[in-house]
């Protein structure tokens, strides 16, 4: 009866038709596309669900005890979203969002420990599920299209040079800084691009391994190097400092530690840039399935909340960009990819793991399509004058880098 209810509250366009765990059938909304029918297979959903619907929705279809009849998961999600703005309005889903934000402050408390565990949960899996569903480059964060609809590879290329524009690697020998580093692509890419001196961070020794062999097998290791090492540890003096898709892990409780950081490790003309998940709203609870299957410990901030932590560090704000729907159109093509590849990727882990991944790569999809996600840059610096007055640096680096590479590749 809660779940009806809920349904019954919440879906105005699209349509839902729900078979109960008695095989009951209802209907919702107003008769038209997206439609799925969707089929619950335990009673005690009909009470779970509408309590916390982002974590017991997932579970339910996780464990196979929510099925589709027509339609699709994306259909429904896509259904919710759109109705989102009435589905925080049901008192029910507004007691369980006010319990979640009180244990969410706990849970963004994130020392080296823990974070090191937090990372290892989601980046040191099987190597080969990355290589089924990421470009060639394992960019794992979100592309940026300068088309619609366009090539993944290409767009995580153009995501690495955009990154390096706004970095104005304007001379050889720089000293690189990446936080987050990833299995090693944008710090290959920024070398590569300006003979930069690179050293990267990471807390995956999965990630480390691979970033390591592939500075060896492109001759680069004496200028790019890979550490297992956080944030919090690091030494030294860096011209550019370069942080992507790492920001959600930090916890809103280490954002003074974390700017702080980067200040006191970036020269006084150098250049940071933050590339970061943010809500484009008011601060908002951490999505309980991600924070407990797929990124324990993960907050995705607002820019309320990092703004000012910046402004107490004494960093300068040069530049910020917001890129809307880049990150739907990334998720889209990693969720068909996954879906092309489901079957060996059952074989790594099982079912129960494909149909996690699946909600989780749909759902932020349909988060950032319909809902109130974005990918934020925000540009750092020490002094006015480290960055030119005008943005037009930027594209005339891409141009320039764009040009370079054609006329090497003939």
């Amino acid at each position: 009866m809660l779940f009806r209810n809920l349904l019954r509250h919440v879906v105005r366009e699209g349509t839902v038709h729900l078979i109960d765990a008695k095989g009951r059938s209802f209907s919702f909304g107003d008769g038209r596309q997206p439609r799925c029918t969707l089929r619950l297979h335990s009673r005690l959903l009909d009470f779970k669900i509408p309590l916390v619907p982002s974590l017991y929705f997932g579970e339910a279809y996780m464990d196979g005890l929510m099925t589709f009849e027509e339609g699709s998961l994306g259909d429904f999600l896509r259904i919710v979203m759109q109705n989102n703005g009435r589905l925080n309005t049901h008192w029910l889903v507004r007691l369980g969002w006010a319990i979640k934000r009180q244990t969410s402050r706990v849970n963004r408390y994130n020392p080296i420990g823990k974070a090191r565990r937090n990372v290892a949960h989601h980046y040191d899996l099987s190597d080969r599920l990355y290589e089924l569903f990421l470009d060639p480059d394992r960019q794992y964060s979100c592309a940026y299209f300068t088309s619609p609809h366009g090539d993944l590879t290409q767009a995580q290329e153009d995501k690495k040079r955009h990154i390096a524009a706004k970095l104005l690697l304007d001379r050889p020998g720089l000293k690189v800084l990446d936080v987050g580093s990833g299995w090693g692509g944008l710090g290959l890419y920024l070398c590569e691009a300006s003979s930069c001196d690179v050293t990267g961070i990471t807390l995956s020794s999965e990630q480390l391994a691979v970033s390591q062999d592939r500075a060896r097998r492109a001759g680069l290791d004496q200028r790019v190097r890979f550490r297992l090492e956080d944030y919090r540890r690091s030494r030294g003096v860096y011209d550019r400092i370069v942080s992507v898709g790492m920001f959600e892990h930090v916890g809103s409780k280490s954002y003074d530690e974390f700017f702080g950081q980067v200040r006191d490790l970036l020269a006084d003309d150098g250049i940071g840039l933050v590339h970061s998940i943010c809500y484009s709203g008011a601060p908002g609870p951490d999505n309980p399935y991600i924070t407990k299957y797929i990124f324990p410990g993960g907050h995705i901030p607002s820019l309320s909340e990092v703004i000012p932590a910046v402004e107490r560090s004494g960093l300068l704000i040069t530049d910020v960009e917001i890129l809307r729907l880049h990150y739907a159109e990334t998720l889209r093509i990693w969720h068909d990819r996954f879906q092309a590849n489901r079957d060996q990727i059952a074989e790594l882990y099982d079912e129960r793991f494909c149909r996690m991944w699946e909600f989780y790569l749909k759902g932020c999809e349909m988060s950032f399509r319909h809902h109130n996600l974005m990918v934020v840059q925000i540009q750092l610096a020490k002094k006015l004058q480290s960055v030119p007055l005008t943005r037009d640096y930027i594209t005339e680096w891409e141009r320039a880098d764009r040009e370079q590479r054609a006329h090497a590749a003939e």
